[in-house]
């Protein structure tokens, strides 16, 4: 990855690869999870705590990793599942056929996924046979004709935790690399006359992320999965592909979304919402019937209530935009109230920073702000009140009141036209 963040933390759909294998584990209930992690990764326990993790100081070999969370299953009798933290695509669904296998009589004391990518290059070869599945051989390892099985190794397996680690520690390192492969862990238990087996996976669910290139392509994978949920869910994409969402992003029913819009974390939708394109939204809440868009941008902790209207290059930052106001043009509203069917002005901004503290602008209900208007905070609005247009205003005005920040307008007859005469004749003099 040429990175100094550990490969399992870069994020698929604004979550680590490492956690969306963790939370789907955790929607199946399993008993325990444990995390095998190398040195330098304190910010993958760090991140998945409470899960405990075990240190595989040095890197003998996926037998080898596998045995170092021996003491936190030493009395685990159940089914192991090994999965790989590079390896994130894998469904819940692909996980409990692999347990379904492994319950079904006669219960194989091993259980491997395989899938036929459409270029099996240097993955492992599983060899099966009338009886199932007889061995896992690594492509360096591999024949002439074992290497045109088209059938490979993901890596993932369900194993019988009564005698998973017996087997490992009859796994030798004699192989091309002089390591410790798991997948010897099949013809080890043939012969010793127990049943292995396999399950057969979507090539897309095993995609290993390895590079950047990888890596962006487990994202368009995860972005179509999230794409075709919220499809399914009611919601209507006009251009599904240019939707981009985060792995917790809500979506209600009878949602439009336009065009080119990007959801960051912390995104919930309700019902009847249109998105119109070019949006950017991040750490808000939309209630019912709202309008957003196009080209705006709500940052966190904006809150949209029924019915509001945020429009175009406006930009929201934590901020109560209240039931049916509107906010349409060119604004910025930042910490701020924006009162019920109060309606905001073009050019309106809200100054919040004085350059070392953040203040509040409280708009009251019916308000209108003039456009082009600049709100000093601290400051209140009242219910029902006017800011004139181009006004700056820097104390409270009082509901019902208007209030008028500006100049008085000065005009002089004539001065414009005899200001060109006067510029004419300096130019024609030269």
């Amino acid at each position: 990855m040429k990175s100094s963040r550990p490969k399992v933390m870069h994020a698929l759909a604004g979550r680590p690869m490492l956690q969306h294998l963790t939370d789907m584990l955790a929607g199946l209930k399993v008993a325990k999870s444990v995390v095998v992690v190398g040195p330098g990764m304190e910010e993958v326990s760090e991140r998945i705590a409470p899960i405990p993790t075990v240190m595989q100081r040095d890197r003998l070999g996926t037998a080898h990793a596998v045995a170092q969370a021996r003491q936190l299953l030493a009395d685990f009798e159940g089914t192991v599942l090994v999965l790989y933290g590079d390896t994130p695509l894998i469904t819940a669904e692909t996980v409990k056929r692999m347990l379904d296998r492994r319950a079904k009589s006669p219960s194989p004391s091993v259980v491997v996924l395989g899938f036929r990518p459409q270029d099996p290059g240097e993955y492992g070869r599983l060899v099966t046979g009338p009886e199932g599945l007889r061995a896992i051989v690594e492509y360096k390892d591999a024949s002439l004709e074992q290497r045109t099985i088209t059938l490979c190794n993901s890596g993932v397996m369900a194993l019988d935790g009564k005698i998973l680690f017996e087997l490992l520690e009859q796994i030798g390192n004699n192989n091309a690399k002089g390591e410790y492969y798991l997948t010897d862990i099949v013809a080890l238990a043939v012969e010793q006359g127990l049943i292995a087996d396999y399950v057969e996976a979507d090539a897309e669910e095993l995609l290993g992320v390895n590079s950047r290139a990888e890596l962006a392509a487990a994202e368009a994978v995860v972005q179509d999965r999230l794409r075709k949920k919220v499809m399914a869910g009611g919601a209507t994409l006009a251009d599904p592909k240019t939707v981009y969402f985060n792995w917790d992003t809500v979506i209600g029913q009878d949602v439009t979304i336009g065009q080119n819009v990007v959801f960051g974390p912390g995104v919930s939708i309700a019902d009847d919402v249109e998105i119109r394109p070019f949006c950017h939204l991040e750490g808000v809440s939309v209630a019912s019937g709202a309008l957003i868009g196009p080209f705006a941008r709500l940052r966190p902790g904006a809150k949209i209530e029924v019915g509001a209207h945020i429009g175009n290059f406006v930009e929201i930052k934590n901020a109560t935009v209240e039931t049916g106001a509107k906010v349409n043009h060119l604004t910025y509203i930042g910490d701020a109230r924006i009162g019920a069917a109060a309606n905001i002005g073009a050019g309106t901004i809200t100054c919040n920073y004085d350059g070392f503290g953040k203040y509040h602008t409280d708009i009251g209900s019916g308000a209108f702000i003039g456009s082009n208007s600049a709100l000093v905070a601290p400051i209140k609005v009242g219910d029902g009140a006017i800011v004139g247009a181009g006004s700056v205003i820097t104390k409270d005005v009082a509901e019902g009141a208007l209030a008028v920040g500006r100049s008085s307008q000065m005009e002089l007859p004539g001065w414009a036209t005899r200001f060109r005469d006067k510029k004419k004749a300096e130019k024609k003099k030269g």
